[in-house]
C-alpha cells in the first residue's frame, strides 16, 4: 500500500501541472505582498483540494449514469490528456483570464488552469478503476498529499523563482509535459487493450 500511495502520489502531482501553475499564480500575483499571495496560495490549494476529492469519488456514479464504459472513457481522457501534455511541451498552453467578479484563486487559477479538463478526467478514472474501500482511501491520500504538495510550492512562489528563475520553470514545465504524454499513452493503451479483449 505504501507503494501504490508513493507511485499515485507523483502521478497526481504531475498531473496537476505544479510548474506551469507556479509560472500563472506568480504572473497574477506579481502586485500582491507576500502575505496576501499567501492568502492567494491557500485558497487556491483548498479549491484545488475540494474539487479533486469531488471528482475522484464521482467517477462510478458519473459512469453509471451517462452509461459510459471506463475502457471508452480511458480512451477519451488519455487523448486529452496527450494534447494537454503537447501543449506544455510546446510552450503553447494558455493561462485564462481572471473575471473582475470572481475570486482568481478559484477561477481561473484552481480550475481550469490547475484541474483542467483533462485532469477531470484522469480523476474521474482514477477513482472508478481503484478497487475496494482501502486502495479508495489510499487514492485520497494521495491525492491530499498532492494538493497540498502544489500549495507548498505556490507558498514558496518567490523564493523558487529566484532559485529557478524563468527558463528552470518552463524546463520544469516541459519535463511535466513529458511525464503526462506518459501517462496519457498509458491510459489510451489500457482502454484499446480493454476493448481488445
Amino acid at each position: 500500500m505504501i507503494t501504490l500511495f508513493v507511485s499515485l502520489s507523483m502521478k497526481l502531482f504531475f498531473l496537476l501541472t505544479p510548474f506551469f501553475v507556479l509560472s500563472v499564480f506568480l504572473s497574477m500575483t506579481e502586485h500582491m505582498t507576500k502575505t496576501e499571495q499567501r492568502m492567494v496560495a491557500i485558497r487556491t490549494t483548498m479549491a484545488v483540494m475540494v474539487i479533486s476529492l469531488v471528482l475522484y469519488f464521482a467517477g462510478n456514479p458519473i459512469f453509471s449514469t451517462l452509461g459510459i464504459t471506463l475502457d471508452g472513457f480511458r480512451i477519451g481522457a488519455g487523448s486529452l490528456l496527450f494534447l494537454s501534455a503537447v501543449s506544455l511541451v510546446s510552450g503553447k498552453r494558455s493561462s485564462q483570464e481572471a473575471a473582475p467578479d470572481v475570486d482568481f484563486a478559484v477561477v481561473p487559477l484552481a480550475i481550469p488552469i490547475t484541474v483542467g479538463p483533462a485532469t477531470i478526467g484522469t480523476l474521474l478514472i482514477l477513482g472508478a478503476e481503484l478497487g475496494g474501500a482501502t486502495e479508495r482511501a489510499v487514492g485520497a491520500g494521495a491525492l491530499i498529499c498532492s494538493c497540498l504538495s502544489v500549495g507548498v510550492l505556490l507558498r514558496s512562489a518567490r523564493p523558487l523563482k529566484k532559485l529557478l528563475g524563468s527558463v528552470g520553470l518552463s524546463v520544469m514545465t516541459k519535463i511535466t509535459g513529458l511525464v503526462l504524454s506518459a501517462m496519457a499513452a498509458q491510459i489510451v493503451f489500457t482502454g484499446i487493450r480493454n476493448f481488445l479483449h
